[in-house]
């Protein structure tokens, strides 16, 4: 039976970003309005949100042509157009925050009044944001407001009920890495026949790539420190190396079907380098830096594919909410930070002080 809800106050607590640029951007508030669902949308009240790479890329401007650095690097873009990953300016402020787990309290026009009550995570890459055109979408915390406050929109076919033994903390780790890393294997088709190499892999999508390969069954080698090795083979892997190791001496090298890359920078060419004839390379980040050299002789003599993956079709967020409902995922969230710490929060992700993830709790309404 759900509980009754609890009254809607006015005003809530949440964090703007108020620029581009480091973390003195971010605005912790305690007077904001508690938005209202328009037709179409539910309200919810955030229970957890997990930090994201694209929270910070967005923050500092990373995602900006004049950028060429490490993710994280403001590079001096200050308030460059191109600063968000869609290419278009950003509305500021904006209340970012990619992942959401939260109960439904409210619905607008149009949505059944029974969805009160539910318990939800968002899609973070969301098709009804877009325009309608091929791969066009909009993303949850970018190009509307996100999870970083205690309420929170979302569009109501884009919010999923689950039921699951999984913590809110939990669920609020999953929407944004979990949707990445699947989104990333079924763009390059992975299978249970594929011996695939996942880089990053003690970060929120390569964990989450790690066990959703698992999943199907493929063979993983997965790249991390040493510290961080233990909690990666925890979640699948079949062997880890470690990430100064020499990856081209290392057994089974060139013999790699997929690799699933969210790192890029210098080791690119390396990522290249391990795949056998026929192979497939898929990336959706490059958080060692966008900017890599590429043997084009590697790519057409061992017939490669390449693929780019950040638009995703209904089936991967679908894929999230059937696995998550059937106990077959769970991520590792290392921390947890109250959501007026999230400057603290920021800097530990950056710091890639924690494997898995780190998670904001907004506070209670009574706070």
């Amino acid at each position: 039976m759900r509980p009754t809800p609890r009254p809607i106050p006015q005003t809530m607590h949440g964090v703007l970003l108020i620029g581009h640029g480091g973390l003195d951007k971010l605005d912790y508030r305690t007077d904001l309005a508690v938005p209202k669902p328009g037709a179409g949308e539910v309200l919810i009240r955030v229970h957890a949100a997990g930090v994201n790479n694209t929270d910070i890329n967005t923050r500092t401007g990373w995602y900006s042509k004049a950028v060429t650095g490490a993710s994280g690097d403001e590079g001096g873009t200050g308030e460059a157009e191109d600063a968000s990953w869609s290419g278009t300016p950003l509305q500021l402020p904006r209340i970012q925050g990619a992942d959401c787990c939260g109960t439904i309290v409210a619905v607008g026009e149009g949505v059944d009044e029974a969805r009160v009550g539910e318990r939800v995570i968002v899609a973070s890459m969301q098709a009804s944001l877009g325009d309608g055109g091929a791969f066009d979408l909009g993303t949850f915390g970018s190009e509307r407001d996100g999870a970083f406050a205690q309420y929170c929109i979302a569009i109501a076919v884009e919010t999923h009920a689950v039921d699951t033994d999984l913590s809110d903390i939990e669920l609020g780790a999953i929407p944004c890495a979990f949707s990445t890393a699947e989104g990333m294997l079924q763009r390059a088709g992975v299978t249970g026949a594929d011996r695939i190499f996942v880089t990053g892999a003690s970060g929120g999508v390569g964990m989450a790539a790690v066990q959703q390969a698992r999943l199907r069954g493929a063979r993983i080698v997965a790249q991390a420190s040493g510290s961080k090795a233990a909690a990666v083979r925890e979640a699948g892997a079949d062997d880890v190396v470690d990430r100064d190791a020499d990856l081209l001496t290392h057994p089974g090298a060139q013999s790699i079907d997929v690799v699933v890359d969210v790192v890029a920078g210098p080791e690119f060419a390396t990522s290249i380098a391990l795949l056998k004839r026929g192979g497939r390379y898929v990336t959706a980040g490059a958080i060692a830096g966008p900017m890599v050299e590429l043997d084009v002789r590697d790519l057409y003599l061992k017939d490669l594919s390449l693929f780019g993956s950040t638009f995703q079709p209904p089936s991967v967020f679908a894929a999230i909410v059937e696995y998550v409902n059937s106990g077959r995922l769970r991520p590792l969230v290392s921390k947890t930070y109250p959501l007026s710490e999230i400057r603290a929060a920021q800097d530990a992700f950056m710091a890639k002080t924690y494997p898995g993830k780190i998670v904001l709790l907004p506070p209670a309404d009574d706070a």
